[in-house]
């Protein structure tokens, strides 16, 4: 008895993918230049903290909270505009408050704690602040002081502080003394017990990224990013063809492209994982295009003298198959993620499989068809070359003469 099995596609499938290349195109072009846009003018990437710089608290609360609310209480304090999302579940009770500021102190309000400490506390020979690190001040003397001194005296100046670390020193060398202040986090944390009840509110997580550190993360990500695309155009240079090259790195941005537009879209945080989704997606969408890739060439070699334009069109239906199963199991693999993951891990499967789709449809749409493209140029450059008139040869330009 002869079994029987399922084909998804079945075998001499012939869905025309070339005859609408250049409709999609101009749709991806429209797109692209849209998300570019969208980053460049308005609204613009909402970059976390790791690339904005500043201070981001997850806070927990035992009751219901209002984010607008929450924000109200913060811009009171002295914030600006503060970012305050709902983080995970409603009924969790969480969110991520971002602040632009990463220290309470400026270097005013440093070298005015400076000035009281020499006054009360002789002897201080070294001083240091700096905006980037945070709430934290260095004071080196050249003989020991009393802690608490130090504490009430930089108090009075009007600096709550959490903790006067004294630094171990050997015998002869100065008494080094590290006063850690209260940072953003923690007048925010105090305002909001304040306000809801200090049982009532935990701050989960602190982190604080100074501006330019966060500009410097943002620039090795978009680096990241580039070299992987450089890799990938020599790795398929040498695999295949310098002519397939253009196709693999022109669709590879098409993709980053969108997925970036799904940030700018859903006005998700931008931040260190969403460059991972990038990255990620550049690798996923290079597999199926070199699938594709290897049975064009395979298919160049068995089907000599028929137009590429067939070839490219014989060949995506041949992987349509393995195409759609791979895209669709990673897709499934991303479900369970959509459906119980919250926060960066929501984002980042919500991101991949936007990747997913655009990977798949770049490879149909974009890739085949420059090479297409690449293909037709280059023999319109040589039959251009051939219809030109030669120049004469010496002997030839003298018989003409006589």
């Amino acid at each position: 008895m002869e079994m029987k099995y399922f084909e998804l596609i079945k075998a001499g499938t012939t869905h025309d993918f070339v005859k609408y290349r250049r409709i999609a195109v101009v749709a991806s072009l429209i797109a692209n230049a849209l998300v570019l846009l969208g980053v460049l003018v308005w609204p613009g990437l909402n970059y976390g903290v790791d690339f904005a710089g500043g201070t981001e608290l997850q806070v927990h609360f035992k009751r219901s909270a209002e984010a607008g609310e929450l924000r109200d209480q913060i811009e009171k304090l002295g914030f600006g505009e503060p970012t305050v999302q709902e983080y995970g579940k409603k009924e969790d009770h969480q969110f991520l408050i971002r602040v632009e500021r990463i220290a309470l102190l400026t270097p005013a309000k440093a070298d005015q704690i400076k000035a009281a400490v020499q006054q009360v506390l002789p002897g201080l020979q070294v001083f240091r602040f700096d905006p980037e690190v945070g709430d934290k001040l260095d004071f080196s003397f050249d003989k020991p002081v009393d802690e608490s001194a130090l504490r009430a005296v930089v108090e009075k100046a009007g600096t709550s502080v959490k903790e006067v670390r004294p630094l171990v020193s050997r015998e002869g060398q100065k008494a080094e003394y590290t006063v850690i202040t209260q940072g953003t986090g923690d007048k925010i944390g105090q305002a909001l017990r304040e306000k809801f009840g200090s049982d009532q509110v935990e701050v989960v997580r602190t982190d604080y990224v100074g501006p330019q550190v966060g500009k410097q993360l943002r620039i090795d990500g978009v680096l990241a990013v580039l070299y992987a695309m450089g890799m990938i155009l020599v790795y398929v240079g040498f695999r295949f063809d310098f002519r397939f090259s253009p196709g693999v790195v022109i669709a590879l941005i098409h993709d980053a492209i969108i997925t970036l537009g799904f940030f700018v879209v859903s006005r998700h945080e931008f931040n260190l994982t969403s460059v991972t989704v990038i990255l990620t997606i550049v690798g996923y969408s290079v597999n199926d295009t070199i699938v594709v890739y290897d049975r064009i060439r395979e298919n160049a070699k068995k089907h000599k003298g028929r137009p590429l334009r067939e070839i490219i069109n014989l060949s995506i239906n041949e992987m349509l198959g393995r195409t759609i199963l791979t895209s669709g199991a990673t897709a499934l693999s991303l479900m369970g993620l959509l459906f119980y993951g919250v926060g960066t891990i929501w984002d980042f499967a919500a991101a991949m499989l936007v990747g997913i789709i655009s990977g798949t449809y770049s490879t149909w749409y974009i890739a085949s068809p420059m090479t297409i493209w690449l293909e037709e140029h280059m023999a319109n450059r040589k039959a251009l070359e051939a219809a030109k008139p030669k120049p004469k040869k010496p002997e030839q330009q003298a018989a003409a003469m006589r």
